[in-house]
């Protein structure tokens, strides 16, 4: 029998097996045929590669993701670096104050890390140009506040010693007859208790503050007791007062004009200067006594003071010095004494 009829048969058998194994990869990849690639001969062992995937459609949600940039690096920072970007700071003048608070401080550790004749010398010498500008400011702000009275605050209270003498003397006088008034139309409510140390030390203070102004002293024992050093032994109870006042600790002032104000002055013990000084500001703010008198017993001769109303002066007026002096001096011409 002849075996090459069997031989071929077989030869094309394997032929059309391995065509139909890679039909689906020639759809998507060029598979080169035997007589296109038959230097390579047969290899009937030989691994196939992994057929490719073919790629799935994209979703309507895939389309609808935003793209990621596809600008170059060098164009996304271009973009960026702008926006980034701070502009340099204006360097202050050389050996102004602004420079001098700058660098100062670098010169002198530069001089004790390195004490070398040029930088020690470098530092004095900035040091004395700082020395220097301040003198020169000093005798400048002198100049101007001893030529401007609404500057210069020895119209409002003297330094020198026999000037201060006359006017706490003078405040003396106006302070005196301002507690007379007051006592005339107030008096002092005094809470208390029998067992309070400091009630037993502020009543002899109240008892000269009664002496000396006329104050009416009205005492209220929280206790229902009298205190044991015998002031005050007609006093009365309290019925509720204290708590309707606030009343927490005591010795607890007030003063009290009929028929119905009442000022708290203190929770607390005070000394005579303490409570007299606390009677005449209480009066100044419910409007017993005038600013200008109330000024007068401090010490402090009646001046304008530089309170402008707000809103009053704009903030173009603030950018020139001349301006704002003149529209600070109209506020004080026109505005009241405290």
């Amino acid at each position: 029998m002849n075996p090459y009829p069997f031989v071929l048969l077989m030869l094309m058998t394997l032929l059309l097996q391995a065509l139909t194994a890679s039909a689906d990869e020639a759809v998507d990849r060029p598979v080169a045929s035997y007589f296109e690639d038959k230097q390579r001969g047969w290899f009937w062992y030989e691994v196939l590669p992994e057929p490719v995937k073919k790629n799935q459609p994209e979703t309507q949600a895939d389309q609808e993701k935003p793209k990621p940039d596809s600008k170059p690096p060098s164009v996304v920072q271009t973009e960026i670096e702008p926006k980034t970007q701070v502009q340099p700071s204006a360097e202050p003048q050389p050996l102004s104050s602004a420079w001098l608070k700058q660098n100062l401080e670098h010169y002198l550790n530069q001089a004790i890390d390195d004490p070398s004749p040029e930088n020690v010398s470098a530092f004095y010498y900035l040091q004395r140009v700082m020395m220097d500008k301040a003198e020169r400011f000093t005798n400048a702000a002198r100049y101007v506040v001893m030529s401007d009275p609404q500057l210069d605050e020895t119209v409002r209270r003297p330094v020198a010693t026999y000037a201060a003498n006359e006017a706490n003397h003078q405040a003396g006088v106006v302070a005196e007859q301002a507690l007379k008034a007051i006592a005339a139309q107030a008096g002092i409510l005094f809470f208390f208790r029998s067992d309070c140390p400091y009630c037993h030390v502020q009543a002899p203070i109240l008892a000269m503050l009664e002496n000396a102004y006329g104050f009416k002293i009205y005492p209220v024992s929280l206790d229902g007791l009298p205190m044991p050093n015998g002031f005050f032994s007609q006093f009365k109870r309290d019925n509720g007062q204290a708590a309707m006042l606030g009343v927490e600790q005591t010795p607890a002032l007030f003063l009290m004009k009929p028929p119905k104000q009442i000022v708290p002055l203190a929770q607390g013990a005070l000394s005579l200067e303490e409570v007299t000084g606390r009677i005449l500001l209480a009066a100044k703010e419910a409007g017993w006594i005038d600013a200008s008198q109330y000024q007068t017993t401090q010490g402090i001769r009646n001046t304008p003071m530089l309170l402008p109303a707000a809103g009053s002066i704009s903030p173009a007026v603030t950018q020139d010095p001349l301006s704002l002096i003149q529209a600070l001096q109209r506020s004080a011409h026109l505005g009241s004494t405290p």
